[in-house]
């Protein structure tokens, strides 16, 4: 089994920055990729940012030029670096990450954390 723990939300004033970090853990043995989503209320969940092992990064649209993605050199804790932050980026932010293991591929959801952009 696989826990990812994310930190790093919060409330800041529109214009503002956060870093959101995301940490797996447990019975890892390659993985494939990880990113970030986020659900506001009333919305379904969204693709915000994923990097892959080999470091290839796609970005929402709305995110582009705002946020950025990267990973640590151990490859087990991806951050997001958002900036400029709007009220429309107020969610709540959920890591995910696929993973490679012997009996087939498997994807893992963290439990999310709060961002709030509001004055």
């Amino acid at each position: 089994q696989v826990q990812l723990v994310e930190s790093g939300g919060g409330l800041v004033q529109p214009g503002g920055s956060l870093r959101l970090s995301c940490t797996a853990s447990g019975n890892i043995f390659s993985i494939l990729g990880m990113g970030w989503y986020r659900q506001a209320p009333g919305k379904q969940r969204e693709l915000v940012a994923h990097i892959t092992s080999g470091g290839t990064t796609i970005y929402a649209d709305s995110v582009k030029g705002r946020f950025s993605i990267s990973r640590d050199n151990a490859g087990n804790t991806v951050y997001l670096q958002m900036n400029s932050l709007k009220p429309e980026d107020t969610a709540i932010y959920y890591c995910n990450s696929f993973h490679w293991t012997p009996r087939g591929d498997y994807e893992y959801w963290g439990q999310g954390t709060q961002v709030i952009a509001s004055s």
